[in-house]
């Protein structure tokens, strides 16, 4: 179901809570949001959607890919940049990013799972596991 997009900097501002088993549908209604709103969004965290878990969804080079309780555990490739915000109005914002990192995260079954990532879609995963984190760009 696709849920509408939160704008609220209070509620995104808030740190997610671990997700579980019974979040999987919470992480459904997260795909079908970011593929509702694929023209303006490449990534999104459960918090965008009203949820306070830690669940993001992303474009991994042409294919969409869940992960629950994601960690960034290494970065490597430190650089600045500007990223927009499908929750937050206003145009991009500088950050600053990582060339590399590596990720342990859930798959949907649960199972633990450390990839590493790089480029783009090392950037889009920041930005969505600052959501979880309640850091807002």
């Amino acid at each position: 179901m696709v849920r509408e997009i939160v704008h609220d900097p209070f509620f995104l501002a808030g740190k997610s809570e671990p997700a579980t088993k019974e979040d999987l549908p919470i992480a459904k209604d997260l795909l079908d949001t970011l593929f509702a709103n694929r023209a303006g969004c490449v990534g999104m965290a459960a918090n965008m959607i009203g949820v306070r878990k830690r669940i993001i969804v992303f474009d991994n080079n042409g294919s969409y890919m869940v992960m629950f309780n994601p960690e960034i555990t290494k970065q490597s490739g430190a650089y600045e940049t500007e990223e927009g915000c499908l929750s937050l109005l206003g145009g991009p914002r500088k950050t600053k990013r990582y060339e590399c990192i590596t990720v342990r995260y859930q798959t949907a079954e649960f199972k633990p799972k450390v990839q590493v990532f790089r480029g783009w879609t090392a950037q889009i995963i920041q930005h969505e596991i600052d959501h979880c984190n309640g850091v807002l760009i």
